[in-house]
């Protein structure tokens, strides 16, 4: 049993940690219906799901953003309208009903509440790996006790809790634009500025329990995680570009012959 306590000198203590649900052999038949769902994965990649991979559970350390925001903003709605212009086609006049966009200026303010945004406090995983973890079931947390810890590693934190905030209030970033556009309504939006204000910001850090291998293919390492809880799969992949030019080659066929026959 590896365990890799925590140093309360240099690191915060976790306040919570999601058990694990999904055991190894559960963990190995997600990742090779991952596999075999893959499109444009190449044959020999399928064969090597059938093998046992050695797989690691490991506690990844993960940062839970609270806040309750306020935005105000500035932005211009666009609203869809029709007109009729005349155009030269061939040497003859033609006309034509074209969708054209009349934009207004607009300015207004949003306000949301944020629960548990997770960022990543590993640096051993890709971003964009952890990051598109996102099926987690938090109402299974436990207070943090060392015995969950018991059979599997534990990463301490490698993103600070400041750096932690700063990625944390880009994902909520994200959320706000979308209910700014929201806001502005119409059939375009165009967001000139922002400027968000954050109170009651809360903090937690929780250790999220995954299964951790890679396979290598091709003289290449492929790293891949399973979530501890419910079984989701993410992973890097090679790709088949002969099945993908051959799909582009069917399709220009089927285009050209539906041409053809569109002429006769």
């Amino acid at each position: 049993n590896i365990v890799v306590p925590v140093n309360l000198q240099r690191q915060l203590s976790p306040d919570a940690v999601l058990p694990f649900d999904i055991k190894e052999e559960q963990a190995n038949d997600s990742f090779r219906k991952w596999i075999k769902g893959l499109w444009f994965a190449p044959n020999a990649l399928k064969r090597l799901a059938m093998r046992k991979h050695p797989i690691q559970g490991t506690y990844i350390p993960y940062w839970g953003f609270d806040a309750n925001t306020y935005s105000q903003y500035t932005g211009q709605r666009g609203t869809n309208y029709t007109t009729t212009v005349t155009v030269r086609v061939n040497g003859k006049t033609q006309t034509r009903v074209v969708t054209k966009i009349r934009w207004r200026v607009v300015s207004g303010d949003v306000s949301n509440e944020f629960d548990n945004v997770l960022v990543t406090a590993s640096e051993h995983l890709s971003n964009k790996l952890t990051q598109s973890m996102t099926k987690w079931n938090l109402s299974k947390s436990q207070n943090y006790d060392p015995k969950y810890l018991s059979g599997y590693k534990s990463e301490l934190y490698q993103v600070g809790l400041p750096r932690g905030f700063s990625k944390g209030k880009g994902i909520m970033a994200q959320v706000i634009r979308r209910l700014i556009r929201r806001d502005i309504g119409g059939d375009h939006q165009r967001i000139s500025s922002v400027n968000t204000e954050y109170q009651h910001v809360g903090f937690k850090l929780m250790l999220m329990p995954l299964w951790i291998s890679a396979f290598l293919y091709n003289r290449k390492t492929f790293r891949f995680i399973i979530n501890g809880q419910t079984g989701q799969v993410k992973g890097e992949r090679p790709y088949s570009w002969y099945k993908i030019i051959s799909l582009i080659l069917v399709l220009a066929s089927l285009g050209y012959i539906g041409y053809l026959m569109s002429q006769k």
